[in-house]
Parts: C-alpha cells; structure tokens; sequence
C-alpha cells in the first residue's frame, strides 16, 4: 500500500471512529453527518466521498468482511472442501474471540453491538453488506464447483453458509448480553458451530420426520 493509500485508509478510519463515539454518546439518530464531520475535522463533501451514507459510518466494519468467506474458499489447501474450510475458519474466530463470530465480551464491541441491533437503519444498512458477502461467496462456490453445476447451485450454497454464520454469531452475542463471558459461552458457541456445519454437509434429510 502506498502512502497516498494508506493516507486515505487512516482517515477513512478516524472518521469511522469519531462517529461512532458520537453515536454511542448521544445516540444515532441525535447527531448528523455535519456533526461526525466537525468532529472529525473534514468537510461534509469529503465525508461522503468516504461514506456515501450515514449509516456506512458505522456498518463500514462489515466491509472488512466481505470477501472473507470467499477468499477462505479460494485459499483453502488442497483436498479441503468449501465447507470444512468455512467451518475451520468460524472456529478459528470463536478461538481468537473475533467479533464477527459475536464471542467478544469487550465492552467497545458490546456497546457497538447495541447500536447496531438497535438502530432499524443500520441493521437494513448491515444485511447490504451482508448480501454482497453472499454474491462474493456464491462466485467462489462456482468457481469451485465448475461449469457443469446449476447456477443457482452456488447461489443456493451460499446463501445458507452467509445466513449460518450469522444466526451463530447473532446466538453468541445474545448469550453474551445476557450475562456469560467468552470464556464461559465459547464450549456452547464451538458445540453450536460444529452443529449447525454439520446439518449443512447433511443437508434436510438427516432430520427426523415431524411427527403429532
């Protein structure tokens, strides 16, 4: 990365940061973007060249993540399936307490967690992000999966992969809010992970019938 890079990276982070803290001490809705960029010492011009919306200020940490899932598919060592490297990978974040896997019992990310689920803006903003994280990893599943699979097939992968590691991640943060710490949820969010991995590579015919 070269300094005119890394120049813009930094601010793109100062300003991210300076307006969540604002966020999280008055409240989202209380402040405004001519707010965040007094605050941050910048132009409302250059904010939005950074962050097109209001809500990308705070959401703007998912981009991070977006090719994550699709780039562990593509890294995966030889002989590996997608998804045993996807389910090594969520257990490496429960182990590191990544926030994205929700086993974090900081309080920074605990509180950011609260403004996000609470704020109807920013969880709308959130499963943008999140759609384009499915996109990515359905091009890498049919990389992987060749010219000969359905298309939909990929699209289909991923989606349940996207919304599995959500559901696990949405279950570990609530646990947490709920009074456990990391160390204590981490057996149970493992347990879940190796669970839900496991439904996936049997898909709905290893569940029993409904019965009554």
């Amino acid at each position: 990365m070269g300094l005119r890079e890394l120049k813009k990276l930094r601010t793109r982070e100062t300003i991210s940061e300076v307006a969540i803290a604002l966020f999280l001490e008055r409240g989202f809705d209380q402040v405004s973007v001519a707010d965040v960029a007094a605050a941050a010492e910048v132009s409302k011009p250059t904010l939005f060249r950074y962050f097109p919306t209001k809500e990308d200020l705070v959401v703007q940490r998912f981009a991070d993540h977006q090719d994550e899932s699709a780039e562990v598919v593509r890294s995966r060592p030889a002989g590996v399936s997608p998804l045993d490297a996807l389910h090594r990978h969520f257990l490496d974040g429960l182990e590191a307490g990544d926030p994205i896997t929700g086993l974090s019992d900081h309080e920074a990310v605990l509180a950011f967690h609260r403004l996000l689920y609470s704020t109807p803006g920013l969880v709308a903003r959130s499963a943008q992000y999140l759609a384009r994280a499915e996109e990515e990893l359905a091009r890498a599943l049919a990389e992987t999966l060749g010219e000969g699979s359905r298309e939909v097939t990929s699209r289909l992968l991923a989606g349940q992969l996207v919304a599995t590691q959500r559901i696990l991640a949405l279950t570990n943060w609530q646990r947490i809010v709920d009074g456990g710490s990391a160390e204590d949820v981490r057996p149970e969010a493992v347990a879940d992970a190796d669970h839900a991995f496991t439904l996936l590579k049997r898909g709905l015919a290893s569940l029993p019938p409904v019965t009554g």
